[in-house]
């Protein structure tokens, strides 16, 4: 458990710094967020989503931490994990024979698959954070190109108010540039606060397996593969002489044939 405590307690302070840091400086972050109330409020709901994910699946850790440590002190017969190592579990719980290197190799292969699964909708979230803030950035963009060849188009050098009008239509591409690096802004920054706290869920999710791994390693049967192998060349050296006595057989039987 001390790895699940330490992955824990980083998340915990990382969030509490972030959530800090937004209290602070929270004229700046309303400012930045009213830049494009629609598009930055669906950043952060994002984000937020991605937070309490990442909390949800590493509390969701423990019974499997609880499980694998009465396994590795010689109880057979503990309460199953809810989800990650429950098949694993329902295969190790009455087996008395050890496994063999190949049965180690699936039983890993099978806690991997599921751990891979179990974050992939924390990595969606990384990923949709990133889209959000690049889809931000070309809106912006387009909304400034367009502000800008609207006011030009309208402009009348003749007019003595066309200082007034250029500072009036200056406000769309001005905001269309606040859009772009608005949302830019909050994506990346989500990206990297959800993304942090992934790198965590998954260290305490290595630790479980690295855990295991270790455990049957030292309890594996490597009998049967030492065998398979010492065995490799006697069946190469048969299969040899095999094919050399066909072969005098079929050199013995074409003359007769002639």
């Amino acid at each position: 458990m001390n790895s699940f405590h330490r992955n824990l307690n980083r998340m915990a302070i990382f969030t509490a710094f972030i959530l800090c840091l937004c209290i602070v400086f929270y004229r700046l972050f309303f400012t930045i967020a009213i830049a494009n109330i629609y598009l930055n409020g669906i950043i952060i709901g994002t984000t937020l989503f991605g937070i309490i994910i990442c909390f949800i699946k590493i509390f969701a850790l423990v019974p499997e931490h609880k499980w694998l440590r009465e396994y590795t002190r010689g109880v057979r017969n503990p309460k199953l994990p809810p989800r990650l190592l429950r098949s694993v579990a329902m295969l190790l719980q009455y087996r008395k024979n050890k496994l063999t290197a190949d049965g180690l190799r699936g039983v890993m292969e099978i806690i991997q698959i599921k751990m891979d699964d179990d974050r992939e909708s924390v990595n969606y979230t990384v990923n949709a954070l990133v889209f959000l803030g690049l889809l931000g950035t070309f809106w912006g963009l387009i909304l400034t190109v367009g502000g800008f060849a609207e006011l030009i188009s309208n402009l009348n050098f003749n007019d003595e108010a066309v200082l007034e009008t250029m500072q009036t239509g200056l406000s769309h591409p001005l905001g269309g540039m606040a859009t772009a690096f608005t949302s830019s802004l909050l994506g990346l920054g989500g990206s990297l606060v959800v993304g942090f706290l992934a790198l965590q869920l998954q260290l305490a999710q290595n630790a479980i397996f690295h855990t295991l791994e270790e455990f049957l390693s030292a309890r594996t049967n490597i009998f049967r593969t030492n065998l398979t192998e010492s065995a490799l060349p006697q069946i190469s050296s048969v299969l040899s002489h095999i094919n050399s006595a066909v072969g005098d057989i079929n050199n013995k039987i074409e003359p007769t044939r002639i």
